[in-house]
């Protein structure tokens, strides 16, 4: 087969072979006592990667139906064993210690970003996750208002004038504003140059980057995806100190972050930048997918476009706020918790385009004691997996899973937060951000994100799809997140009426 990498042409056979030859595998196969069934394959080292990167979602519950809810699939030289029952989630979530998600993920980011390991640095793993709470608590409203005035400022600069519809495609149209609002809020820009055409050009730098991410993450070296590697390069380029102390109006966890990186003299500045390069990469890899997905759901169900909107202009009014081009929207955190349609319309959109996969690593040979006495042997290096996609469309848990449904949180009124499988509660219902120690420290801001986007897109336009095609999911980004649509879409927006 011939194969062009780094660009859609890539054959997913090629890649997983690709992935076989330059791992160092395992190749034992045989069982312990006390080891949950193993599905192996026929294709030495590849397993079942090929079948698994295919349809990951039913080869896992076809293997579910054959071997019940705990088994262990041989994937491209890694054995992972599945929990798929979501009352033994608890089991694999509170033993963080025996069953580590830091090494796996500390390895994925500085190979995929170029920075040395945090381990090779003391206590720099710890002040990096302290830096998180500036995206938390109190600190939440302050950086979540500065989003707020940088959304509604380039609605005002780009869209003001479109009093007569303008068509776009929509999820360009997500990622310019959603890219462009988060990285000012985050890092601000250059007010002695252009600063939005600086911006511009990262985003679009950033795009090619993140095309090949899902690779990177599979372990294909860098140097075979094409420009990937002069891409980032130049990416890190634009987070070197001098770059960023050119930017003003950076946010508290950007300054943080460099206050942090500063103390380390072994980090080169390209290393640092690398650092700042993936937090730019965390938070805004998954919130445009997902901004997109909120958005075309919304505007595809008349009655979910209906009941949100009607629910904006309300408190709007009654915090005697006006809608339109050039009346700016402050909403204080209360009032955004308090939107349940828009929340509920969004916690649906997310739930049907989720893939996250929360990957545990076996720090030694252990046994996972489950419910009912159950136990499960597990050797170190073992890979353990939730994937709650499988959650997400169990028609047990959501009647209906693969209808969207914009008002399924929400019950009486109020927001829904009790969910059952089989007669009994669940714990965890809705994962689109991981879980326990591995859930994501930005999730709260990145729900704000969407939130306001939502909020001043319905505010100030009419807006509705021009094509009425449906929008499928692209799997290429299985177990990164939010997955990509197939296909963009057309829509068309204008300045509401101040009579409206």
């Amino acid at each position: 087969e011939d194969i062009v990498l780094g660009s859609k042409s890539t054959t997913i056979s090629v890649l997983f072979l690709r992935i076989a030859t330059v791992s160092l595998l395992c190749t034992e196969v045989n069982r312990r006592t006390g080891e949950p069934p193993l599905i192996n394959g026929w294709i030495p080292f590849i397993g079942k990667a090929l079948t698994f990167k295919k349809d990951a979602f039913n080869f896992l519950i076809a293997q579910q139906r054959k071997f019940g809810d705990v088994f262990t699939v041989h994937i491209a030289g890694r054995y992972i064993t599945f929990i798929m029952d979501p009352f033994q989630y608890v089991y694999v979530i509170r033993n963080s210690k025996q069953l580590d998600f830091f090494e796996f993920a500390n390895k994925m980011a500085s190979k995929s970003f170029s920075y040395p390991s945090l381990l090779d640095f003391p206590n720099l793993k710890e002040r990096i996750q302290r830096n998180y709470k500036y995206l938390q608590g109190e600190a939440l409203g302050i950086i979540s208002d500065h989003m707020m005035k940088n959304l509604q400022h380039i609605f005002e600069w780009k869209y003001s004038q479109a009093t007569d519809w303008k068509t776009e495609k929509m999820y360009k149209f997500c990622s310019f504003l959603m890219f462009e609002a988060s990285f000012i809020t985050l890092y601000g820009r250059d007010p002695a140059a252009d600063g939005y055409n600086v911006i511009s050009e990262i985003r679009d730098k950033f795009t090619k980057f993140d095309a090949n991410f899902p690779y990177l993450v599979a372990n294909i070296p860098i140097q075979l995806l094409g420009a990937t590697k002069k891409v980032r390069k130049e990416l890190i380029h634009h987070f070197l100190p001098w770059n960023m102390a050119k930017w003003m109006g950076g946010s508290e966890v950007i300054q943080d972050r460099k206050d942090i990186l500063e103390k380390y003299e072994l980090l080169q500045d390209s290393d640092k930048a690398a650092h700042h390069f993936a937090f730019l990469w965390a938070s805004v890899g998954n919130t445009i997918p997902a901004t997109f997905w909120a958005t075309y759901y919304v505007l595809r169900h008349p009655e979910a476009l209906a009941a949100v909107r009607d629910e904006i202009d309300h408190l709007l009014q009654s915090t005697g706020q006006k809608k339109g081009s050039g009346y700016n929207i402050h909403l204080t955190r209360e009032q955004l918790d308090n939107l349940v349609y828009l929340e509920s319309a969004l916690n649906e959109s997310l739930r049907m385009c989720s893939s996250s996969m929360n990957i545990r690593i076996s720090q030694e040979d252990y046994i996972l004691k489950l419910e009912g006495n159950r136990e499960v042997s597990l050797r170190k290096g073992d890979w353990i997996a939730l994937y709650p996609q499988i959650l997400h469309m169990d028609p047990e848990v959501y009647e209906d899973p693969k209808e969207y449904k914009f008002d399924r949180f929400i019950e009486n009124g109020k927001k829904k937060n009790t969910f059952y499988k089989g007669g009994r509660k669940l714990k965890y219902f809705l994962m689109p951000f991981g879980s326990g120690i591995s859930m994501c420290p930005g999730r709260f801001f990145a729900m704000n994100e969407i939130k306001l986007f939502l909020i001043v897109l319905l505010a100030h336009f009419d807006i509705e799809l021009v094509e009425k095609k449906p929008i499928g999911l692209d799997n290429s980004r299985f177990g990164l997140g939010i997955l990509f649509p197939d296909s963009d879409i057309v829509f068309r927006y204008k300045i509401r009426s101040l009579e409206e």
